[in-house]
């Protein structure tokens, strides 16, 4: 069974000066592949695949423009994922699953240095406090033992190296022996999934909405202070471009806008962290099936209303990590439809109440029967006897 570990490292400044490089090769890589593909389609109607690109770079390209040799001074691996990748956002498109492929830019678009086992023989070596990585040598792990080693039987596939808000992380796909599934009870949960509440469990557990946490309102308002603080400095380089300050300034705004990265690096860990916990203490109760929502995620992204709300609360990422750990312990994951009347239907009588507000914060049925509108959503979803299997 593959299974992924993300850890930070501490490369040395020589290191850091070859993962940069590669970086921004894969990025520069990554945007000729999508210009050269726009402008022959543009052309000639046609379109390219990252194989033959790939060909094209190594073997056209680059012998007849000396001046992009660089290129090849970093790791092939890496520039052919690059392309690899692009290819994907491409076929995405067509699918009409996402829009057109977006030019990756400096500090704002993420690109990852790709390495990979090249053969059965080759061996990518972790221990507990390090790892060797192809073409950069030993980089130490800043958390130690976080990473199944070597000698523990455990062989790393390939992995990437990334770079955000002033850190460097590396992420490795490595093979893990199935664990034995345990033995499994005989009920079953329903989560009901919301902006008010994170999650209200049939089980009775509620998880509270960490967006309205303390901790997370007071790295908002520092974020909405830095941000705005960054608006000024560009205003005031715009104001002061002929003044020979200039280069000073620019430095200034580079550290400001470090400031707001690790900002939004904090939020966004605090978020992640959340789900992770409300994922494993559902897992940990073992039911026999989870059912949730099939939510209309972008649906209410799109509300100007709602879309903070719900993209902060990471409905999706959620699921996603709830679905990964049901697979492995071998829980069934039900997904109920949408238009599922979860909310509506009394749970006792099943009488609809198509009336219902979302004000109404309480199920009042014409059967006597009054619960907490979420809990008894959530007893409808572990009830319910149409859905999908995810």
């Amino acid at each position: 069974m593959l299974k992924s570990f993300k850890t930070e490292i501490q490369p040395t400044q020589e290191q850091i000066q070859k993962i940069n490089k590669t970086i921004g090769t894969c990025r520069f890589v990554y945007n000729f592949y999508i210009a050269h593909n726009k402008e022959s389609y543009e052309k000639e109607k046609k379109f390219i695949s990252g194989m033959d690109f790939s060909k094209w770079l190594n073997n056209r390209f680059i012998p007849s423009s000396p001046e992009y040799k660089w290129i090849k001074e970093v790791s092939s691996k890496s520039v052919k994922q690059s392309i690899l990748n692009a290819e994907k956002a491409f076929q995405r498109f067509f699918k009409q699953q996402r829009g057109f492929p977006k030019f990756k830019k400096k500090n704002k678009s993420q690109a990852k240095m790709y390495f990979v086992k090249t053969d059965a023989k080759t061996v990518i070596p972790c221990e507990r406090h390090r790892i060797k990585i192809p073409t950069l040598g030993w980089v130490r792990l800043k958390e130690k033992g976080y990473i199944p080693t070597v000698k523990q039987g455990y062989v790393i596939k390939s992995g990437t190296v990334s770079h955000k808000a002033g850190r460097y992380y590396v992420s490795v796909l490595m093979d893990v022996p199935d664990t034995k599934k345990s033995q499994l009870n005989d009920f079953g949960l329903g989560i009901d999934l919301g902006v008010k509440e994170f999650a209200v469990i049939s089980n009775g557990i509620v998880k509270k909405n960490i967006n309205k946490t303390t901790r997370v309102k007071k790295i908002e308002k520092q974020l909405k202070r830095a941000q705005r603080c960054l608006s000024r400095k560009y205003e005031g380089l715009r104001k002061r471009s002929h003044n020979r300050k200039g280069e000073a300034t620019r430095q200034t705004i580079q550290k400001q806008v470090l400031r707001v990265q690790k900002l939004h690096q904090r939020i966004d860990n605090i978020r992640t962290d959340f789900i992770n916990k409300c994922v494993n203490e559902i897992v940990k109760t073992k039911p026999s099936y989870i059912t949730v929502e099939d939510l209309n995620i972008k649906g209410m992204i799109k509300n100007r209303h709602l879309s903070k709300a719900a993209a902060s609360q990471k409905f999706y990422e959620f699921r996603t990590k709830l679905e990964a750990k049901c697979k492995e312990l071998g829980i069934e994951l039900r997904m109920a439809d949408r238009w599922y009347p979860s909310s509506k239907r009394c749970h006792q009588c099943g009488w609809i109440k198509k009336d219902l507000k979302l004000s109404d914060r309480e199920y009042i049925c014409e059967c006597g029967y009054r619960a907490d509108r979420d809990f008894n959503a959530s007893l409808n979803l572990r009830d319910a006897l149409t859905y999908k299997i995810a």
